[in-house]
């Protein structure tokens, strides 16, 4: 019988370079708030409370934990922000004075819409924009709004700055059956316009199979410009200000959330110090979706982030120091605290980016959950037969229970990065999506060898079920099983980037339905 080894060897990702000394100041840092809660042509009954409250709460995030200088912000409220003084505050503030490597921030809050695509380029005929303060309602459209065509060749101006582009706001004015016959009229908290003299309509009248991220609905222009884009919701969904709140008291639902998710107790999901893009997303998805159960006009609520792979796993900003020990309680004297190795962070830079450098932990096995960001709830379990400490030569057998049916991927992480898919591959003949509440275990007697424990150290299993009926080959292909040695933060960002689009297989768009469990043993 063949026999199976966890081979083990030392490398560097393929998708990150390490940066050389410290990071350089960013002296040039520029950020642009706009914030938009009334309307010169808007009939009140449309217009927001939470926009000016969210720009000062950005102004605060970006100065004390981004480590932005106050004057390195430029903010523009209401009457401030027409569409002519946006663009150019874009041009002029953001890019000019800007060059590569310097960081730069543009957030829009308030109302966004769809209009007739002019120029022909959108597969639905509609573009998706912004409201600026003088939009302005003219026959069957609107005029003074800003396009995602508009945005698309100044994100390219953009390219080798650290970029990222949040729009708490619609961009989609379409009307789906979730918002009642005022949709004429607007509706409490709704973060969008509709066409002008709209008509409620019971069904979405398209599927937006092309907006992927924010207002710029081109993902491959937002991964080619290394631009990281946060948006409020999914296509065809409605952003929202929590209605919860009092009026002078209101936000975004997406922007409270995205603001509070960069403190590490809220995000932090593996408790490694350091809150990644993957977790903050989760963190914003699962706080937006509470809001939404929460109010009878909101069906689904699925912010979006669209970046580079490489950056799923990265911190959202610089970790802070951890503490040389924890004590278990006060009371313990002084040698029998326990004292805690701090984590080790590394400073690197994406390649396709070419800009600022980000944070990622050196540890492989604890940079998985940075990655995947996804809380591990107990819907997805893995075992070994042997438990979570083996010796060097042990054969075991993997066991994987889902409490939903669904497409397995099995990947196994090592202490030195090197990933082995386990599942699928070509060597299982029996290859079925798997039952709720049924038991895969691997290798079966159709397998011809066993799995026998190699090297030494910590590793992790990572167990994703997904239960929508999305084509995984192009980032779990079969024919990689067992044969291939992995590049772990690649292949796993490459993962979790696919599972992050949306599902569009239905009427109404939503995110894509997947579970994860993680399970770390030692091999002695």
């Amino acid at each position: 019988m063949n026999t199976l080894s966890i081979v083990w060897r030392r490398f560097l990702p393929a998708c990150l370079l390490l940066a050389a000394g410290a990071s350089p100041l960013h002296a040039a840092d520029r950020a642009l708030l706009v914030g938009i809660g009334n309307y010169e042509s808007l009939p009140p009954e449309m217009f927001l409370h939470g926009p000016k409250n969210d720009v000062v709460a950005m102004q605060a995030l970006l100065t004390k934990t981004l480590d932005f200088k106050p004057d390195s912000i430029r903010v523009l409220k209401d009457a401030e922000a027409s569409r002519d003084a946006i663009l150019s505050s874009i041009e002029d503030w953001l890019i000019k004075d800007t060059k590569d490597g310097d960081r730069i921030y543009l957030y829009f809050s308030g109302h966004g819409l769809q209009v007739k695509d002019l120029n022909k380029d959108e597969e639905d005929g509609m573009d998706e924009a912004l409201a600026t303060y003088n939009i302005k309602a003219v026959d069957t459209d609107w005029t003074n709004v800003i396009l995602d065509d508009d945005i698309e060749p100044l994100l390219e101006k953009m390219k080798g700055r650290a970029v990222t582009l949040m729009i708490d706001a619609c961009h989609s004015g379409t009307i789906s059956r979730s918002l009642s016959l005022d949709v004429a009229a607007g509706i409490e908290g709704a973060r969008f316009l509709p066409r002008p003299f709209a008509k409620p309509v019971k069904k979405a009248l398209t599927r937006g199979l092309r907006i992927d991220t924010g207002v710029v609905d081109k993902p491959a222009v937002v991964k080619e410009s290394g631009v990281t884009t946060w948006s409020a919701a999914a296509p065809y969904q409605v952003a929202w200000d929590d209605v919860r709140l009092p009026e002078d008291k209101r936000h975004g639902v997406f922007t409270s959330a995205y603001i509070s998710g960069y403190t590490p107790a809220a995000a932090d999901g593996n408790t490694n110090g350091l809150v990644s893009n993957a977790e903050l997303f989760e963190y914003v998805k699962t706080q937006s979706q509470d809001y939404c159960k929460s109010q009878k006009n909101c069906e689904n609520l699925d912010p979006q982030l669209e970046t580079v792979n490489a950056k799923l796993g990265a911190s959202v900003a610089k970790p802070e120091p951890a503490a040389d020990y924890v004590a278990a309680a006060p009371e313990k004297k002084k040698d029998e605290v326990k004292y805690e190795e701090k984590p080790k962070y590394e400073e690197v830079k994406v390649d396709a980016a070419a800009s600022a450098p980000v944070y990622v932990d050196a540890n492989p096995v604890s940079a998985v959950g940075d990655i995947v960001g996804k809380a591990d709830n107990g819907d997805v379990t893995i075992s070994l037969d042997h438990g979570p400490k083996m010796k060097k030569g042990d054969v075991f057998k993997i066991s994987v229970t889902s409490k939903h049916d669904g497409n397995l991927i099995l990947l196994d992480v090592n202490k030195e990065g090197v990933a082995t898919q386990f599942f699928p591959n070509e060597f299982a003949q029996k290859i079925t999506p798997l039952k709720a509440g049924s038991t895969l275990t691997m290798p079966d007697d159709y397998y011809g060898f066993d799995f026998e424990a190699d090297g030494s150290g910590e590793s992790i299993m990572v167990a994703i079920v997904v239960s929508d009926a999305i084509d995984l080959k192009a980032v779990a292909p079969y024919s990689r099983g067992l044969k291939v040695e992995l590049n772990a933060r690649e292949t796993l960002s490459d993962i979790v980037a696919r599972l992050q689009k949306t599902w569009t297989g239905d009427l109404e768009n939503r995110g894509i339905k997947w579970s994860m469990a993680t399970m770390k043993y030692t091999i002695e």
